[in-house]
């Protein structure tokens, strides 16, 4: 079997912003969802019979104990954010397993259910079905890959370094000097994206890095400028590799089993009359009418 896990706060950010508004019977903006389970159900029709979601039930999470300048929900647009929930309900009423996150983030929900995934020997493959650069660490050889599907890219070991200059191990440290704007972390002066690649496709970790920049690789230029920057805010860099480090303690499942999907509920019925999108119960019926023939 395949497991596929699927990155919903993605998902809905991107539908959110991709497709035309609609509104369900109480007047509640719904598109982004209706996009979402589409996808999601269009994946099944495809082939995909294990399927788990991870969603950022609420934006904040541990990080943000740790390092102030961290990610929150500030400018996210309220009509976005209340689809979460509705989104959380909808799929799990489909049938699909789903792990709204608040302590953790969903990019923890889904390297966890990546790794647990992995250790199970009837799975053939797991795709973290996300373009989000932090789950490139995720990645482990051809088994564990990371799929973009908007892009239609499927990237394993040799395609993350061949992506970030690095192997999928060295993916934090890269973060933590890079920095990521997305996520609130600066990253290090005059480190650029090159000098980190170079750097840590010799040294997969800041541990590895010789304090004697005279020691360093001769194809990393600069080496006296980085290494005293890098040495000079330890701390600094240490902390952000903790940010960009994804969790894998996360509860998700006990065994795949529990992602294989089945079919709707009887309530989805009511889910999709209430966005006025009958034809997606109908599609999840076939579906599931397929999945059992």
């Amino acid at each position: 079997m395949d497991v596929h896990l699927i990155d919903g706060t993605y998902e809905l950010f991107r539908h959110f912003f991709a497709v035309p508004s609609a509104l369900d019977l109480n007047g509640h903006e719904v598109g982004a969802v209706r996009g979402v389970l589409a996808s999601v159900l269009g994946m099944i029709e495809g082939g995909a019979t294990h399927v788990g979601v991870a969603t950022d039930h609420v934006v904040e999470s541990f990080r943000n104990d740790l390092y102030p300048g961290y990610k929150t929900g500030e400018g996210v647009p309220a009509p976005l954010m209340a689809q979460f929930p509705v989104l959380e309900e909808a799929l799990a009423s489909m049938g699909v397993m789903v792990w709204p996150m608040v302590r953790f983030e969903a990019d923890d929900a889904l390297a966890s259910a990546a790794a647990k995934a992995a250790l199970d020997d009837r799975v053939q493959q797991v795709m973290i079905c996300t373009p989000d650069k932090d789950l490139a660490q995720c990645v482990v050889g051809s088994r564990v890959v990371q799929l973009d599907r908007r892009r239609g890219i499927l990237r394993d070991e040799a395609g993350v370094a061949a992506k970030w200059g690095v192997l999928p191990e060295s993916i934090p440290d890269y973060l933590a000097v890079v920095g990521d704007s997305a996520d609130g972390y600066p990253g290090l002066a005059g480190w650029g994206a090159k000098a980190a690649a170079l750097t840590f496709s010799q040294y997969p970790h800041f541990e590895n890095i010789p304090k004697n920049w005279r020691q360093w690789h001769p194809t990393i230029r600069g080496a006296q400028r980085l290494s005293a920057v890098l040495f000079d805010q330890w701390n600094d860099a240490l902390l952000y590799r903790t940010l960009a480090t994804l969790r894998l303690d996360v509860p998700v499942f006990e065994t795949v089993d529990e992602l294989e999907w089945k079919g709707p509920a009887p309530e989805f019925e009511q889910y999709c009359e209430r966005m006025q999108s009958a034809g997606m119960h109908t599609r999840a019926v076939a579906a599931a009418g397929g999945a059992r023939g």
